[in-house]
């Protein structure tokens, strides 16, 4: 099985993906004239104005539920993995993703929210499968889009975020025993871990949306916010030391230990498995947010990137860095180009984090880490449940088979428990085949929507004419933009009976408002 995954990763993960990537977020940041620089100061407004609705929840309320997918194992384990293979430099590529990604961020959620829908229970619901369908007009690409989502959100990745659980758990109290099973030997405390993370889990999946969304704008701010002030005392703990980091992490960049490939691919690997920016995941959120103009929640989301690896992911690269608490291994079984640790630590979990914060809080790393990765990964795979159901509810659109969101909960449960008590290296394997095979379909789209209409600029070109002209009230109008196939802002502006406040726009570039 190891083997099979081993060798699609490496079709899925070749450098052409990895070129695509950063290809794409430059692009889009051209595109939209640095959107991720020059709008930085409406993004905060936004993100403290929202609201709420019957329909949707409030633009906070999206980004803190899709922060749970972006803020996951990948900033502790991932980042972690990352600096093993690559390197400090790997950091660096991190960086660079999320800067890029940012504006990639901002037009996959525009398109989500341009092109959402209501579906049968009233409820917002959008994706790359909706804006797939409507802005390329290919639903056969978009049902691929769909399938291969619910599999890697629903089957593969939860099972990436609780098997990080399980570990931190067994690292921070121990095994508890170990007990025979028809799957192996496994710890009672990943037993113990596994039903406790599936009874929670279950509780708030079963709620629907409004539930995950009420869950995680509480949990997501306050643990992103403790682990970021355990780095910075770390951090201060051992300040002299911090240009020494800068100049590893830059200068290895360029100059890298592990090799160019190595410094690069997996910065690039984990960055994109961090921040999500043009995975296809973080527009679902942004579509199910009620805001009066499609570009706002674009903003959004956009900003969600700094948040998580300008932020999050820095904060555990500095903490492993600057304590030293890390091996980057060599080409070869059991060697390594710099070895801090022992030779038997791996590289794939969160154990570099655990010792960097123990080396500097004795008796507070393990414990610690373990507590954060817990509300870490869990909102993570709420968010995967979320993701999984939106592109169930597409699919029901045009194939009615009953108890199809019931079978998803349990098969999801079952496949959380069953991450928690496996071995690691299987379980994030998997988990890049589902995040390589997703960024594939959407950045292809995305790329494809814009060469055919550009909808995600028109709409920012649009929304930066109203804010020109002093607009209080920002309306969206598809139709006089030339956007086809927005059905929800058509009905919307028509049932307001507001006059449409936006210029006339169908080369994406803006023209002079009128009264």
């Amino acid at each position: 099985m190891q083997s099979l995954v081993d060798f699609l990763n490496g079709i899925i993960w070749s450098p052409v993906l990895i070129y695509l990537c950063l290809g794409a977020g430059l692009f889009y940041s051209i595109a939209t004239r640095f959107v991720q620089i020059r709008h930085f100061r409406e993004m905060w407004r936004l993100l403290l104005s929202g609201k709420s609705s019957e329909q949707g929840i409030s633009s906070f309320q999206a980004l803190a539920v899709s922060l749970s997918g972006r803020v996951g194992t990948g900033n502790i384990a991932g980042v972690a993995a990352a600096i093993g293979f690559g390197g400090p430099g790997a950091v660096f590529w991190m960086w660079v993703v999320a800067f890029l990604g940012a504006a990639t961020a901002y037009s996959e959620s525009a398109l989500a929210q341009i092109y959402k829908e209501e579906d049968e229970d009233g409820q917002f619901r959008g994706g790359p499968a909706y804006y797939i369908e409507k802005a390329m007009g290919q639903k056969w690409y978009a049902w691929i889009f769909a399938i291969a989502t619910i599999f890697a959100c629903g089957v593969l990745l939860p099972g990436v975020q609780s098997n990080s659980i399980g570990n931190a758990v067994e690292a921070a109290f121990g095994t508890g025993g170990m007990i025979e099973t028809t799957i192996g030997t496994i710890s009672l405390a990943k037993i113990v871990t596994g039903t406790v993370i599936s009874i929670i889990l279950a509780f708030i999946i079963f709620g629907g949306v409004k539930r995950i969304a009420s869950f995680t704008q509480i949990v997501v701010p306050f643990m992103a916010l403790a682990y970021i002030i355990i780095a910075f005392i770390i951090i201060l703990l051992n300040i002299d030391l911090v240009p020494t980091v800068f100049g590893m992490i830059v200068g290895d960049a360029f100059t890298p230990m592990a090799g160019v490939g190595a410094a690069i691919g997996w910065g690039v690997k984990r960055g994109v498995y961090s921040n999500e920016a043009g995975q296809g995941t973080g527009p679902h959120a942004a579509a199910a947010a009620d805001v009066d103009h499609p570009a706002q929640q674009g903003l959004v989301q956009s900003f969600s990137i700094y948040i998580d690896t300008l932020l999050v992911c820095s904060a555990t690269a500095f903490m492993i860095i600057i304590t030293g608490a890390y091996n980057v291994h060599g080409g070869a079984e059991g060697t390594f180009l710099v070895q801090n640790l022992a030779a038997d630590i791996g590289a794939n979990g969160p154990v570099f984090t655990q010792m960097a914060i123990e080396s500097a809080m004795p008796g507070i790393g393990k414990p610690f880490i373990a507590f954060a990765l817990f509300f870490f990964a869990f909102t993570t795979i709420l968010a995967y449940y979320y993701i999984a159901e939106t592109n169930i509810a597409y699919i029901r659109r045009s194939l009615k088979l009953p108890g199809m969101m019931f079978v998803l909960k349990i098969v999801l449960t079952v496949a959380v428990f069953y991450g928690t008590v496996k071995a690691a290296n299987l379980a994030w394997a998997m988990g890049d085949v589902g995040v390589g095979l997703m960024a594939w379909l959407n950045i292809v789209g995305i790329l494809i929507i814009f060469f055919l209409s550009k909808p995600a600029l028109k709409a920012l070109n649009d929304y930066e004419a109203q804010q020109k002209a002093g607009v209080t009230e920002f309306t969206f109008d598809p139709v006089k933009l030339g956007i086809k196939n927005a059905d929800y802002w058509e009905k919307r502006l028509k049932s307001s009976g507001k006059p449409a406040a936006q210029p006339e726009d169908v080369d994406g570039e803006p023209v002079k408002p009128t009264a």
